[in-house]
């Protein structure tokens, strides 16, 4: 498996988030303006200083216009990236569990690609939350573009999806638009895994030519006046979007 966790691996990260953000016409201060982040911390993450948390790369990656497979994987085989080692040979599509790329995140968090190929407006991911792990930091929540498919392999995965929190098992899944304030954050005591689909986040919107921000923070105060806070303390939204929409819960007893 190729980890982007350790140091050369983050160094990596930073310069792919660095190099779309020059592709991008954009200074660090003006990408840290647009996605609510100071401009510090934008220069520790392109210069592998730091991990980024789930809710902040969405949060970069949707606003420089690029998938996530892009920023893990590099961009310069957009055809084959991540299928030279399968034994399927080049172009294969399948993916075998030791040829995974991945990317440890901030908050204890890791994704793994599933997929072989690259499609901009898709992420196929198994999601690992280690005891403890969040998509987000200091119980902030996050929104973006598209719509979110999971289902849970193993452990308990609780999400806050707008006003409401579930608690999903082993076999439970749930679908939900992005757009929607949410977090995800694992309160058992042993590592969660789940498969993870995030489809339409129309990456191709944020190229240059397209104007307005896609991604915004909406400051504490103010998320705490929405209620997107779910009645906790230090209830903060990370991210923009549209409104919300339904989210479905599935229980496989039901």
């Amino acid at each position: 498996m190729r980890r982007e966790g350790d140091p050369g691996a983050l160094d990596a990260i930073g310069r792919r988030l660095r190099e779309e953000r020059f592709r991008a016409g954009i200074s660090q201060r003006e990408l840290a303006r647009r996605v609510g982040l100071s401009a510090s911390l934008i220069s520790q993450l392109e210069s592998g200083q730091s991990k980024p948390s789930v809710g902040t790369l969405y949060s970069i990656v949707t606003e420089l216009g690029v998938s996530v497979d892009r920023i893990i994987r590099g961009g310069d085989h957009p055809e084959t990236a991540g299928s030279e080692a399968h034994s399927g040979g080049e172009g294969s599509p399948v993916v075998h569990p030791g040829e995974r790329a991945a990317i440890d995140l901030d908050s204890g968090v890791r994704w793994e690609e599933l997929a072989a190929d690259r499609e901009e407006s898709v992420d196929f991911l198994l999601a690992v939350y280690e005891v403890g792990g969040a998509s987000t930091p200091d119980r902030s929540m996050m929104r973006h573009d598209g719509r979110e498919y999971g289902y849970v392999l193993s452990g308990t995965l609780t999400i806050r999806i707008g006003f409401h929190e579930y608690e999903l098992h082993a076999g439970d899944s749930v679908a939900f638009e992005s757009t929607t304030p949410h977090r995800l954050v694992n309160h058992g005591d042993v590592p969660v895994q789940a498969i993870w689909l995030v489809v339409g986040r129309d990456a191709d919107r944020r190229r240059p030519d397209r104007p307005g921000p896609a991604v915004r923070a909406v400051p504490r105060s103010a998320s705490a006046d929405h209620g997107y806070g779910g009645g906790e303390p230090g209830g903060e939204l990370v991210g923009g979007g549209g409104g919300g929409g339904d989210d479905f819960v599935v229980d496989p007893a039901s």
